[in-house]
């Protein structure tokens, strides 16, 4: 026995330094030192979204401070609330105390985040399937080649790279379903792998795609079903452990859960109906199967033709285990396809949660797993049959398929003989296809016949590495061949240097619309009307897009002062006082000449019941914004309904603070360019005071005549209370990891 153990050890970290290897050579243009040679994650919303956010985030937290608001995009937005934020996952901790470390935030400390979860998911794809498998001879191989299948498939190299939350909100998976394993191993329900789910759960979802973690809960909680019914336990067992799971994840999660809620219920996502929600693949998007990229760009359906060989053995041998992880990727699959299929409009009545989401074609990452587990037991099975009648008869199978496959690729020869602009790149892929599907035939031959043989299978390992790296090495939606400081400076362009330059006293907003762009007012610090994030106040975004370029009402009630346009001229006043470019032309910068500031006094107001009704009352050209506050509280103050004298001076503008000076001969209403949120809490000479909601989507506060002082601090009570039932629950979970360890000992 201890003799095996020790094989068994050097096998598992030969698979692992292997592991390593593979990654260091997938991302080595990531990696290398040589200028010429280097690539990085192109631009889009990797660079728009994800740098600019994390910058942000690096900016507080390097300060010890952490981020509950962002004011520098979407006019103001609660960024403990935005999940693709990821503010509270502790990876991006790391990654942070890193760049502190190395002097700075920079686009590569991102990149390197992304490929240390490429790299944790194979390794925890590898953990999961050697224990599934442990009782197989070959579980060493079946394990390491599931690893390389859903590191280096189509999924994890597709656009999860450039959307992060995607991958590392999937890179938890293994965790979730090792723990389910290691709870329903034996006759008794073991508490603590339902931890461990928990908490690989839990950290999914802090990772910031609740989507890609809503399909994982699902997946989750059906492998938990099947294993309670597969070892014929009763419902009670499997009721205990979802409870604890639920209550678990709920925990771990809490404190960017609640805030996330309560922020998606007040989006303008949440009035998306099913016709917005319901995209997913074309049926056309199966052929990705086999010839990748012969559809789309990305084809995260793709794991390989031996994955899909291997997955047909699992599947027609039938075993138990196999059966729930074909069920797994079938409905995935079935899902995927949104509404190009009966299957989602079903399950978009009936299934809770899915409301809340769109893009159904990201179902691919249960698809993905599933089939990675998969093909890793086939192999398992394939390598174990005792009778060589199924190995010939699963050959000659593969080989009527490569046939077909090799046929296609003649196909698409003789049409590019006729047509080469239109077929060359079909051509291109099909002849791939039809060569890995040849080559695989031999290899499969000979390692079915004898996979006890070290050289067969390295014969497999590599043919499924050379396969998947042939096709997503380097994949050209995913890399730029440029070194990474040329994709995005965290210098401030010109014009942005120049508004920031501005020495006004008083905060101001930005329309970015062009030349600053994307999220790029969070990583320069300048207080964009705009954003690119996928979560919008209702409010603020129907004031900003009422007119998708040109929108003074918006600058108006905003307090925009500088506008950065495609356009030489505005339709209200303003002076030129800049001129550069980005990416789509010349770019020219305005500041308007009679901007409106952020604190402003008025003494009328128009009261009205709705946001509709306030939208529609601004969209009449008579009306002028600084006549007339609207509000939709009556107010306690009477007005005198004509202009006083009177001042307001932002005394202190922090993200999550505001104090205002106010001195009025009458009773007022102050407006603040500040979108109206729950957790905005106001004081006014130390006394709570309600803030109003103005506009359809901004904050007002009464104040009566005389010199007050106006406080108001972001404190969200939903951020609170997460905080503390997460504090707890990775405490319980810390103190239980030590108790285990204990006990192992």
């Amino acid at each position: 026995m201890p003799l095996l153990k020790k094989i068994a050890a050097d096998t598992d970290a030969l698979a692992v330094g292997s592991l390593c290897l593979l990654w260091l050579l997938f991302f080595w243009r990531l990696f290398t030192p040589v200028a010429a040679d280097q690539a990085s994650l192109a631009k889009g919303d990797f660079s728009g979204q994800f740098v600019a956010f994390a910058g942000y985030q690096y900016e507080r937290m390097s300060q010890g401070e952490i981020p509950l608001w962002n004011p520098y995009n979407n006019g103001g937005l609660p960024f403990i609330g935005d999940t693709q934020a990821a503010v509270l996952y502790p990876p991006r901790w790391l990654t942070i105390a890193l760049g502190s470390i190395a002097g700075g935030w920079s686009y590569n400390a991102l990149q390197l985040e992304m490929t240390l979860h490429v790299l944790l998911y194979t390794l925890l794809m590898y953990l999961f399937v050697r224990r599934l498998t442990l009782g197989d001879a070959r579980s060493p191989l079946a394990a390491f080649c599931s690893a390389v299948i859903i590191g280096y498939g189509g999924y994890a190299t597709g656009y999860p790279p450039l959307q992060l939350a995607v991958l590392e909100a999937a890179a938890w998976f293994p965790v979730i379903a090792l723990g389910i394993l290691e709870a329903t191993r034996g006759r008794q329900l073991v508490y603590r792998g339902i931890a461990l789910a928990g908490a690989g759960l839990g950290l999914s979802w802090l990772a910031g795609h609740p989507q890609t973690s809503w399909f994982l809960t699902y997946l989750a909680v059906g492998y938990l079903a099947f294993r309670c019914l597969r070892l014929n336990r009763r419902w009670r067992s499997f009721g205990a452990g979802f409870a604890l799971m639920a209550v678990l994840t709920f925990g771990a999660c809490a404190v960017s859960l609640l805030p996330g809620v309560e922020y998606l219920l007040l989006s303008s996502r949440e009035a998306l109906g099913y016709a917005a929600k319901g995209n997913g693949f074309p049926f056309r998007d199966v052929a990705q199967f086999v010839f990748p990229g012969s559809v789309s760009q990305w084809s995260p359906l793709y794991v390989g033709l031996p994955a899909l060989f291997f997955a047909a053995v699992a599947s027609v041998r039938g075993m138990r285990e196999c059966r729930f992880w074909l069920l797994a990727a079938f409905i995935g699959l079935l899902h995927s396809l949104g509404d190009n299929s009966a299957f989602y409009q079903v399950t978009y009545n009936f299934v809770p949660g899915l409301r809340f989401f769109r893009g159904q074609e990201r179902a691919a990452v249960v698809v993905a797993n599933s089939l990675a587990v998969l093909a890793g037991l086939g192999i398992a099975a394939a390598a174990a049959w005792p009778n060589h009648i199924y190995r010939k008869r699963a050959l000659h199978y593969w080989g009527v398929f490569a046939a077909l496959v090799a046929g296609c690729a003649l196909a698409a020869f003789f049409a590019w003989t006729r047509d080469p602009a239109v077929w060359g790149g079909l051509f291109n892929i099909a002849a791939r296809s039809a060569v890995i599907a040849v080559l695989a035939y031999f290899v499969l031959r000979h390692f079915l016949a004898e996979p006890r043989r070290i050289a067969m299978q390295l014969a497999l390992k590599a043919l499924i590495v050379f396969e998947l790296f042939s096709v997503n090495l380097d994949h050209p939606a995913v890399y730029d061949s440029k070194p990474h400081y040329e994709q995005l400076s965290m210098i401030p362009p010109p014009l942005a240097r120049q508004v920031l330059d501005d020495d006004s006293q008083q905060p101001f907003r930005v329309d970015g619309f062009r030349g600053l762009e994307d999220n790029y007012g969070s990583l320069y610090g300048l207080m964009d009307l705009r954003g690119i994030s996928p979560l919008w106040l209702k409010g603020p975004r129907a004031l900003v897009y009422a007119d998708y370029v040109d929108n003074p009402p918006a600058w108006e009630l905003f307090a925009v002062k500088y506008v950065f346009s495609g356009r030489s001229s505005l339709s209200v006043p303003s002076q030129v006082v800049g001129v550069g470019s980005d990416s789509r032309g010349d770019v020219w910068l305005h500041r308007l000449n009679d901007p409106r500031p952020f604190a402003r006094l008025y003494y009328a107001a128009d009261v009205v019941d709705s946001d509709e009704w306030a939208l529609e009352l601004m969209a009449d050209a008579r009306y002028d914004e600084r006549e007339k506050l609207i509000i939709q509280t009556p107010p306690t103050l009477e007005l005198q309904g004509e202009s006083a004298a009177g001042t307001a001076t932002v005394a202190v503008f922090a993200p999550e603070e505001i104090v205002v000076d106010i001195e009025t001969s009458a009773n007022a209403i102050l407006s603040l360019s500040l979108p109206h949120y729950p957790g905005w809490n106001a004081r006014l000479n130390g006394a709570a005071t309600p803030v109003l909601r103005a506009y359809a989507g901004l904050s007002a506060v009464e104040i009566p005549a005389g010199e007050h002082r106006l406080t108001l601090a972001f404190a969200p009570a939903s951020y609170a209370v997460g905080a503390a039932i997460s504090a707890i629950s990775w405490l319980g979970l810390a103190l239980a990891a030590v108790s285990a360890l204990r006990r192992r000992r």
